[in-house]
C-alpha cells in the first residue's frame, strides 16, 4: 500500500491535550485539541430548589404559572407526597404523639398583620418578619375590569363606570356584568388580571375564584406560599375560615386593602384565629394527623366525631359520623379539638396578662 500525503504522526506521550501533526511537504501544521469546561449560571429558581426546604420560600411567577394546573380545585388533591406529613398505621399511639404540636419557638411577641416576603428564597426566619413592600400601587381607572364585593362573601366581575370623590375618600361604581351597580370602597374591589409575585406576602387580601361558579369570588388573606412543603401552591384563608390551596390565575389582588387587613374580616372566631396565626407566623401550630385517626372537630356549632380520610400538606380531609359530610379542615384550625384548647388558654393567658398590666 502506497503511502499516503498526509500522515499522521501520534504523540508518544498520553496527557490531556493531544497534539496531531501533519506533514505536507515542508510545511507542518501543529492543532492541539484542549478540553473546555463552560459554566452556565443557574436561575434563580433552581438554586432555591436545592435548598432545604423553609415555609418562606418564593419563586418565580413562570413556576407559579406552570405549577397550578390541578390547583383552580376548591378541594385539594387526596395524597400527599410530603414525607413530613407521612401517615402511620399504629394505632396505638398515644395521645401526646398523635396530636403532636410541630411549632417551633417564636420570640415574636406582637401580632403583625401583614409579613413580607422577600422576593428571593428566605432562608432564615428573621428575614421574613417585614411589613409588605413598598411597591407603588396599580392605578385603578374609570372603564376598568375589577372584582367587586356584591355580599359579604360573593364577589363579581364588573366595571368602573365613575369614580367619585365623598367624604375625603374615593368610592368606585361598579356596574356588574350579570345586572346591578354598587358604590365601593377601594378595599371591596379586587384587580382582574393575575398579581405579580413581589406584591405577594403572608397577609395579602385576596379574592378566589369559587369552584362550582368561575363568575363568582370569595374574599380572603394568603396564608402561605408555595415551597416544596406544599407542593407549590397558595393557601388562602378564606374569611369563613375555609381553607384552600390555589394557583396563580385563580386568585387576585385587592386593589386597597386597608392598613390592617385585620379591620377587613368580619367578627368572629375566624378573626382572633388570623390573628393568632399571623402572630404564630412563620411558625404556626399544626397538628399532626394519620389517615384513619378519630377526633372532634367543630361541625354545625358543635363539636362532632369525624375521621381523617386525607392527609394534604397543612390540610386533613375529614369525614363526619353524623351525615358523612367531607370537607378538608386546616390543621391548626380552632375548629379541631386540640387546637381549640390551645386557643382558650393563649386567651386565658392574655386576659390575665391584661389584667396585671392594669393593676
Amino acid at each position: 500500500m502506497s503511502e499516503s500525503a498526509c500522515e499522521p504522526i501520534h504523540s508518544t506521550n498520553e496527557t490531556s491535550s493531544q497534539m496531531t501533526q501533519w506533514e505536507n511537504g515542508s510545511a507542518s501544521l501543529n492543532l492541539i485539541k484542549k478540553a473546555v469546561v463552560v459554566l452556565t449560571r443557574l436561575p434563580d429558581y433552581k438554586i432555591s430548589a436545592l435548598r432545604p426546604p423553609t415555609p418562606q420560600q418564593s419563586y418565580s411567577e413562570a413556576e407559579f404559572s406552570s405549577s397550578s394546573g390541578s390547583d383552580m380545585q376548591w378541594q385539594p388533591e387526596d395524597d400527599s407526597t410530603d414525607s413530613d406529613f407521612s401517615v402511620s398505621n399504629n394505632n396505638q399511639k398515644s395521645d401526646k404523639n398523635s396530636s403532636g404540636d410541630t411549632r417551633k419557638p417564636s420570640n415574636s411577641s406582637e401580632i403583625n398583620p401583614s409579613v413580607g416576603i422577600s422576593p428571593t428564597s428566605a432562608h432564615c426566619s428573621h428575614e421574613t418578619m417585614n411589613i409588605h413592600p413598598n411597591l407603588p400601587q396599580d392605578e385603578v381607572k374609570v372603564d376598568m375590569m375589577v372584582l367587586a364585593r356584591k355580599k359579604r362573601m360573593k364577589w363579581q366581575r364588573g366595571k368602573i363606570v365613575e369614580i367619585i370623590s365623598k367624604d375625603g375618600r374615593l368610592k368606585y361604581k361598579v356596574s356588574f356584568e350579570e345586572k346591578g351597580k354598587i358604590l365601593v370602597s377601594g378595599h371591596h374591589i379586587a384587580f382582574d388580571t393575575p398579581p405579580k409575585v413581589e406584591h405577594l406576602f403572608v397577609g395579602t387580601r385576596v379574592v378566589v375564584q369559587c369552584q362550582d361558579n368561575k363568575f363568582q369570588f370569595r374574599p380572603g388573606v394568603l396564608a402561605e406560599l408555595p415551597s416544596r412543603k406544599n407542593r407549590f401552591r397558595f393557601l388562602v384563608f378564606m374569611d369563613d375560615h375555609t381553607p384552600v390551596y390555589v394557583g396563580l390565575p385563580f386568585f387576585h389582588l385587592v386593589c386597597r386593602p386597608l392598613e390592617n387587613m385585620f379591620d377587613d374580616i368580619p367578627d368572629g372566631f375566624h378573626k382572633h384565629f388570623m390573628k393568632q396565626y399571623m402572630k404564630d407566623w412563620p411558625y404556626p401550630h399544626l397538628t399532626i394527623y394519620r389517615v384513619g385517626q378519630s377526633l372532634n372537630a367543630e361541625y354545625f356549632g358543635e363539636q362532632q366525631r369525624c375521621e381523617v380520610q386525607a392527609i394534604d400538606c397543612s390540610l386533613i380531609q375529614v369525614v363526619f359520623q353524623a351525615d358523612h359530610h367531607r370537607e378538608w379542615i386546616y390543621r391548626g384550625s380552632i375548629r379541631l379539638e386540640h387546637a381549640q384548647a390551645r386557643f382558650l388558654e393563649v386567651s386565658v393567658r392574655r386576659e390575665a396578662m391584661n389584667e396585671s398590666d392594669s393593676d
